[in-house]
């Protein structure tokens, strides 16, 4: 059985803004995203507060330990699967200020593998902080299956993608939540939808998954570098659910959402990835991240929705990256009331879309 979400419902009276839109309910209108950025800062001062007043514990300067010895670790492998031997010296992270500073603010970390605790504690439990994004987007379906390598067939740079999910309150990882990833390919179209301006097979299921977190707080995905797509800046979508049921064929059902969040890329690393193919053959408009409706509101001191990264290669950046981002949640939360679904996965087909698309 294939499950239907009118999906469209929330969307459909909000009023186009902004530049065309090349996949129908990408449109906001002022005032929602007005809500949405107040709604979106509010939340994002609470965690750093809470997040401010454990930062110095033992069990949180222990989970930072593990994580640069993970990302070490991690980096050297791919790189070894690779045949990769170059090193450069790295570069500093410097600290999140205002929009100019955030969208200037180095997070390649490219240039060595040799200052471990500079280049892997960039992104520490208390540096990040990713509050609830409101907007799900439209193109999310809900229980795909679990797996860490979502890449399929898809050509593009390879990326290593780890999130880390600490609790605002303790500092500590969040366990056992299961992270929902999905996003764009190289030219800009998302699996599992097939409508004009997305055309994909419905029982295509390429970048997207599911990963549970461990002890930690910590879950990875092998995915590409998404490609972009008019109206949008290019983004990574990521929900997680809790006191879910997983299911016999690999999936979830049931359960609620403490995180609907987007991450967003560096311009001179996108320019940096468009240049190679298949990228190079995407023909739709580039939206920057200045022009993005979410990306600029996302410019505060309190977080910081782009992952630091290496690449893999510091001389060939098709021979992928490496990613990583701590996000800082109230696992207590709950957002569900606030996602829409475009439907559901049951081992055979995503969904069939049963509304008129076209102009919302």
């Amino acid at each position: 059985m294939v499950y239907i979400t009118n999906f469209v419902a929330a969307l459909a009276t909000a009023s186009i803004v902004g530049t065309a839109v090349a996949h129908p309910g990408e449109s906001h209108s002022h005032a929602q995203v007005r809500r949405d950025i107040e709604k979106r800062d509010y939340f994002a001062a609470q965690a750093k507060r809470g997040l401010e007043a454990c930062s110095n514990s033992i069990k949180a300067r222990e989970l930072d330990a593990r994580a640069i010895s993970r990302r070490t670790a991690k980096a050297e492998k791919l790189r070894a699967a690779r045949g990769i031997s170059n090193t450069k010296p790295v570069l500093a992270r410097r600290n999140l200020t205002a929009l100019e500073d955030f969208e200037t603010h180095n997070h390649n970390l490219t240039s060595t593998y040799t200052a471990e605790m500079e280049l892997f504690s960039s992104n520490g439990s208390t540096s990040c902080i990713l509050t609830p994004e409101v907007t799900i987007g439209p193109y999310n379906i809900h229980g795909e299956l679990i797996r860490s390598n979502i890449t399929e067939d898809q050509d593009g740079v390879p990326v290593h993608l780890e999130f880390q999910f600490v609790d605002i309150n303790t500092c500590e990882g969040v366990q056992d939540m299961m992270l929902d990833v999905w996003a764009a390919n190289a030219t800009g179209v998302y699996s599992g939808v097939d409508i004009s301006g997305n055309a994909a097979p419905l029982n295509t299921k390429f970048l997207r998954g599911l990963q549970a977190t461990d002890s930690d707080g910590v879950a990875s995905f092998d995915t590409i570098f998404p490609g972009h797509y008019a109206g949008r800046a290019i983004h990574q979508h990521v929900i997680s659910h809790y006191n879910y049921t997983i299911l016999p064929n690999n999936t979830i059902v049931g359960g609620d959402i403490n995180h609907i969040g987007q991450l967003f890329f560096d311009e001179a690393l996108r320019t940096a990835v468009e240049a190679t193919y298949p990228y190079n053959t995407n023909t739709q408009a580039v939206v920057s991240n200045d022009d993005d409706q979410w990306a600029p509101s996302q410019a505060d001191n309190n977080y910081d929705p782009f992952p630091d990264f290496v690449y893999l290669d510091a001389e060939d950046i098709t021979q992928g990256l490496l990613m990583w981002i701590s996000v800082a949640i109230d696992p207590t939360a709950n957002y569900t009331s606030e996602a829409v679904f475009a439907g559901s996965w049951n081992g055979e087909t995503t969904i069939e879309h049963t509304n008129d698309l076209e102009g919302v």
